[in-house]
C-alpha cells in the first residue's frame, strides 16, 4: 500500500511527462536484470562507471537484447576500484557521461522490475541521475535475489545457522556456471539464471539443503 502511494506521489511529481511511460503495467512475464560498476560503494559520492541491463521473458534470459554502456565518470577511478572491476581512465575515455546514458537506460528498461544481486545499491546509484532528470526516484519494483535465495535456504533455520549470503557462494550452491565477477554483463547474466532457478525451486516448494553446524556467525555480505 505505502510503495502504490509512492508511485502515485512520483507520477504526479514527474519532472518530464515523456517518461510517464515509467509508471505503466510491466509486460507480464518480464523483468531486467541490472548491473552497474561503479568507483565505490557509496552512492552519495562515488560514480558509476558501467551498467549493463539484460531482459528476461518467458523464462529466458536475451542477451542478444541487453543493453550495455561504458560510462565516463567525472572523476578518474582510484586504484583500489580498478583493482575490482579493471576499468582504467583509459578505458573509460570512449564512454559518456551518464546524463547521456540514462535516457537510453530508462527507455530499454521501460516499467519493468529491476532484478539483481543487492539491487538496493544499484538503483540508489542510478537514484543520483535519475533525481536530476526526473526529480523523482525509479518506480520500477525491485527483486533481491539473495532475498529469494535466503528464503529457499534459510527461511527455517534455527538460531546460530551459519549464513552466506556471497554471490560467489549463493551460484555454487545453485549449480550456476561463474562468469568472471564484476564484469557488469557477467553479473547480470548470472544474478538472471539464479533468479530463474530459484523461481522453480519457489513454484515446485523445494528448499536448499544446508549444513547442520549451528556455532558459526552470519558471513560477510557481498560479492
Amino acid at each position: 500500500m505505502l510503495q502504490a502511494l509512492r508511485r502515485l506521489f512520483w507520477r504526479a511529481s514527474l519532472a518530464d511527462h515523456a517518461y510517464l511511460f515509467l509508471f505503466d503495467d510491466p509486460p507480464p512475464g518480464e523483468v531486467v536484470s541490472l548491473d552497474c560498476e561503479t568507483t565505490g560503494l557509496d552512492p552519495a559520492t562515488d560514480e558509476i562507471l558501467a551498467i549493463a541491463a539484460v531482459p528476461v521473458a518467458g523464462g529466458r534470459i536475451l542477451t542478444s537484447r541487453r543493453f550495455e554502456a561504458i560510462v565516463k565518470p567525472e572523476a578518474a577511478p582510484t586504484a583500489e576500484s580498478i583493482k575490482v572491476h579493471r576499468l582504467r581512465a583509459r578505458d573509460l575515455e570512449a564512454g559518456r557521461p551518464m546524463r547521456e546514458v540514462l535516457p537510453e537506460l530508462l527507455r530499454f528498461i521501460g516499467p519493468r522490475p529491476l532484478l539483481g544481486y543487492y539491487i538496493d545499491f544499484d538503483v540508489r546509484m542510478i537514484d543520483r541521475y535519475a533525481k536530476e532528470l526526473l526529480q523523482v526516484h525509479l518506480p520500477n519494483p525491485r527483486i533481491e535475489v539473495s532475498a529469494l535465495y535466503y528464503d529457499r535456504k534459510y527461511g527455517k533455520a534455527p538460531p546460530g545457522t551459519t549464513i552466506d549470503l556471497r554471490f560467489a557462494s549463493m551460484l555454487a550452491d545453485l549449480g550456476i556456471p561463474a562468469l568472471e565477477q564484476h564484469i557488469a554483463l557477467n553479473d547480470a547474466v548470472m544474478a538472471a539464471m539464479a533468479w530463474l532457478q530459484l523461481s522453480d525451486m519457489t513454484a515446485r516448494g523445494q528448499r536448499l539443503k544446508r549444513e547442520r553446524r549451528r556455532d558459526a556467525t552470519a558471513a560477510p555480505l557481498g560479492a
